[in-house]
């Protein structure tokens, strides 16, 4: 297999001339990051799909390998997170078959169709000319993130896929996991024969280099993607020089219809809310209808709090929990990341739109019921980037949606929304095919 080259030390200088970082050590890394990104990224444009599903495979192969190495750092840093909430550190802990998990889903993103060059518009104009639409990389893409070390995997693999360079930057928190997560697959990569630069990783803690990401490099970020909490995705998005795609919040909603089936409003309810407290698509509020408050009220809230949550109610709620704490309007903005839910009661579709509206962060959404035309208003209704029927929130996954992995769920309304997979990791190109026509 021929070796994709990585850009020299000739390239290096020629690209940090004249740049506008400051002359320090940390600029001077900085620099050369994106340079060596850029240099990878032009590259990775035109590489054969073969050459990176078999970077894919190699670092899948290299995850396994090294498997006792990444364990052995993830449990140091585990030992030191002793500040961090539990649900923070389940975001943190990685065991055997949680890596397996990420070595699995490297080799899903491997399998899924190549993106690149995909034509996904064709016309032809009444002059002849034939105007395609082709999908084509984005270019450097920096993922800044916190707790998740799966997510130095998984963006390095969408990214590589969509034919991008990723520099990732992680959270102290997970720095000794993340370097060895990336040691891993940069092997791959560097067997398979692509350069090792297509996923850098910022080698420093340092708060510095997160505004030097932001600032663009010098010009060589095109995305930059951040995967974290509030004051971290807050940040980016009032200091990027560059686009950005995010979420600030998975404020997420179930919506328990008039016409919900008991034994599915349980379920669902209790599988949204604890199967993990801490993942973006946990909800966070429950909204029950009055039409049903009495008759699928009760067995919802015990459930729940046999499952150990914690439950803030509306006034109208307590009267079939009256064990609740009152909730007041902060509790139903506030995403818990934790054994927490807020409960109201709503008067029908359009009224637990409206809350969702008014609280939601435009994330995930589900309604259990068995009126379909309840379903298709509710549905039609909420504006947010997954909206569900008789389903867990918890569905609002990458992987689950068939993509192999993600790099976050995308809450805006322009470029992508919802799971960020190889697709939405992708911009396009106009190719107009003439043949000598000039315009009058």
């Amino acid at each position: 297999m021929r070796r994709i080259t990585e850009a020299t030390d000739e390239t290096m200088d020629e690209r940090t001339a004249d740049t506008p970082l400051a002359d320090t050590p940390l600029a001077d890394t900085m620099r050369r990051i994106g340079v060596a990104a850029r240099a990878a990224a032009d590259a990775l444009r035109t590489a054969p799909t073969d050459a990176k599903n078999a970077g894919l495979a190699a670092a899948a192969s290299a995850l396994r390998a090294n498997a006792a190495a990444v364990l052995d750092a993830n449990a140091a840093d585990v030992a030191a997170a002793d500040a961090l909430s539990p649900a923070m550190t389940d975001r943190l802990r990685l065991d055997a078959e949680r890596l397996e998990g990420i070595a699995r889903a490297v080799e899903a993103v491997a399998a899924l169709p190549d993106p690149v060059g995909a034509t996904i518009a064709r016309r032809e104009r009444p002059n002849g000319l034939v105007i395609e639409r082709r999908r084509t990389p984005i270019g450097v893409v920096a993922v800044i993130f916190e707790s998740r070390p799966n997510v130095t995997v998984d963006a390095a693999a969408l990214c590589l896929k969509a034919g991008n360079a990723a520099i990732l930057r992680g959270g102290s928190e997970a720095a000794r996991t993340n370097a060895a997560l990336h040691a891993a697959f940069v092997r791959g990569l560097d067997e398979a024969g692509l350069p090792q630069a297509s996923a850098q990783i910022v080698p420093t803690t340092d708060r510095a280099a997160v505004g030097m990401i932001l600032g663009g490099l010098d010009g060589a970020i095109d995305l930059v993607v951040p995967r974290g909490g509030k004051s971290l995705v807050a940040r980016v998005q009032d200091e990027a020089r560059t686009p950005v795609l995010s979420h600030l919040d998975g404020v997420c909603h179930v919506y328990l219809h008039a016409a919900a089936d008991v034994d599915k409003a349980v379920a669902v309810t209790v599988n949204a809310k604890m199967r993990r407290t801490g993942v973006c698509g946990a909800a966070e509020t429950l909204l029950i209808d009055a039409a049903a408050l009495d008759r699928i009220g009760p067995s919802v809230v015990a459930a729940l709090s046999a499952a150990g949550c914690r439950i803030k109610a509306d006034a109208a709620a307590r009267a079939i929990a009256p064990e609740a704490t009152p909730a007041d309007d902060d509790d139903f903005y506030t995403e818990y990341l934790d054994a927490v839910i807020s409960l109201a009661v709503v008067d029908g579709v359009d009224d637990a739109a409206r809350h969702i509206a008014t609280y939601g962060s435009g994330h995930t959404e589900t309604i259990v019921t068995e009126d379909e035309d309840a379903a298709a208003a509710f549905m039609a209704a909420v504006d947010s980037a997954i909206v569900m029927h008789n389903a867990s929130t918890q569905f609002a996954d990458g992987g689950e949606f068939g993509l192999g992995a993600e790099i976050g769920i995308a809450t805006g309304k322009l470029h992508a929304r919802g799971p960020v997979g190889v697709e939405e990791l992708t911009t396009y190109k106009n190719l107009v095919f003439g043949s000598g026509q000039i315009r009058p």
